[in-house]
């Protein structure tokens, strides 16, 4: 059951995946070439188009599934628990048509939340099916969860790690769930690679680095873990404001006003727009000024907060990648004007940067290790991965970081009870 599962996840994610770059491209394309707008009308079109998903994206989860908002990591960690309720028949579509929109937009999200909770959504559509409970149901969803990983990014082993690491709580570890675990793994990404290709989805080309420069990497690993409790925090107190203005005007007037700002951005400035896969490849690649890529690092620093406040479906993974790497860049130029750098030491403080502020942020530093490699290809620079990595995670913790699935999914019931209570007869 778990390699089925797994197969039909990693068909539904590849067919996300297309959806996603397609619908992304084809609107701003039509408004350019088929309206042939430009000017003043070109960015108000494009501004209420990316608008109007936004806003039917958000529609979608509040009218008819509300745990569909955000990543739905923190909501399947929920339902292990026996805290949360997988209520597939609705998060299934809405998870997907919403997130369809929300990253075709522009918004800066990332596609691994969406095909996570879609793939623990197939799960328990199963294991309802099998009439399965407990144990066996449990460890379906941690099993359909990880196919939505390893088809988000073709990274079946990271995808392995993730419940193991991240769900260590929840997770009812033995022999045949673990067993599931990877079957179902091996499966999402046995049909993502057969119908998307086997290339790393951020195939970068680096060279081992020398000894003497390792020290390098654990500074850096010491930025990203202080970046990390940053944005992790911030990340929560954003959705707080966002949710105090909804709970006294409207739900939909902040996530309107974003739509309208991506929109712009898309044409204007896309650097600071969608997940931003492609954009760490292409700016490790480009070699821009440092003062350039500190823009473009407030720019997604700022846009993630805003888009994953509107609570449209979408992950933080892929943002996460994406700020690392522009971060790992200016990290590796400012430390060019002091220093020579050996060749490629860019493209290497961009690669392990990606694994130090996952480790930071999700608290789960070996996935960080593993999920870089897998995504980039470069295997070279596995011990800087690996240094960075750990060292971001000590750092985080020393300053009182915690895991943000851990934080969101305490904020989710913790708004519950404030509502059951609010509600409560007097």
């Amino acid at each position: 059951m778990a390699a089925l599962v797994g197969t039909v996840v990693g068909v539904l994610g590849s067919a996300f995946h297309a959806g996603v770059n397609g619908l992304g491209a084809a609107w701003p394309a039509y408004l350019q070439g088929t309206l042939r707008l430009e000017g003043p009308a070109l960015y108000a079109a494009a501004a209420v188009v990316a608008a109007i998903m936004t806003l039917v994206s958000l529609w979608l989860v509040r009218r008819f599934a509300p745990e569909a908002s955000g990543s739905g990591v923190p909501e399947i960690e929920g339902a292990m628990e026996g805290l949360r309720e997988v209520r597939w028949h609705l998060v299934l579509p809405v998870k997907f048509v919403g997130g369809l929109l929300s990253l075709s937009s522009g918004l800066v999200l990332g596609r691994e939340g969406p095909t996570i909770h879609i793939g623990a959504s197939v799960a328990k559509a199963a294991s309802d099916l099998m009439k399965w409970s407990s144990e066996d149901m449990r460890g379906l969803l941690a099993a359909g969860g990880a196919a939505g990983l390893a088809a988000a990014f073709n990274a079946p082993l990271a995808a392995v790690l993730f419940v193991i690491e991240e769900t260590r709580r929840q997770f009812p570890y033995s022999s045949r769930t673990y067993i599931a675990v990877v079957l179902a793994s091996i499966a999402s990404a046995v049909v993502t690679e057969y119908l998307t290709g086997d290339t790393p989805y951020m195939l970068l080309e680096v060279s081992t680095m020398p000894y003497g420069l390792l020290p390098a990497f654990i500074g850096l690993g010491v930025l990203l873990g202080v970046v990390g409790v940053a944005f992790n925090r911030t990340l929560v107190w954003s959705l707080d404001r966002v949710r105090a203005l909804g709970l006294r005007h409207s739900f939909y007037i902040f996530p309107a006003i974003v739509g309208l700002m991506i929109g712009v951005l898309v044409l204007v400035l896309p650097e600071a727009t969608q997940g931003g896969e492609l954009l760490a490849v292409e700016l490790t690649r480009e070699g821009r000024p440092l003062a350039i890529l500190a823009v473009i690092v407030l720019l997604r620093f700022v846009m993630t907060m805003a888009s994953y406040s509107t609570g449209v479906a979408g992950g933080i993974f892929a943002p996460i990648l994406a700020l690392a790497t522009t971060v790992g860049l200016c990290y590796g130029s400012a430390l060019a004007t002091v220093l020579p750098l050996p060749e490629q030491a860019q493209t290497a403080f961009a690669i392990t940067a990606m694994g130090g502020l996952f480790a930071a942020t999700i608290g789960a530093p070996l996935v960080g290790m593993v999920l870089v490699l897998e995504l980039t290809g470069a295997y070279a620079v596995l011990v800087p991965v690996m240094l960075t990595a750990i060292f971001a995670n000590m750092t985080s913790q020393w300053l009182g970081g915690r895991p943000i699935y851990e934080i969101l999914l305490e904020r989710t019931l913790a708004i519950e009870a404030e509502g059951r209570a609010s509600h409560a007869p007097r």
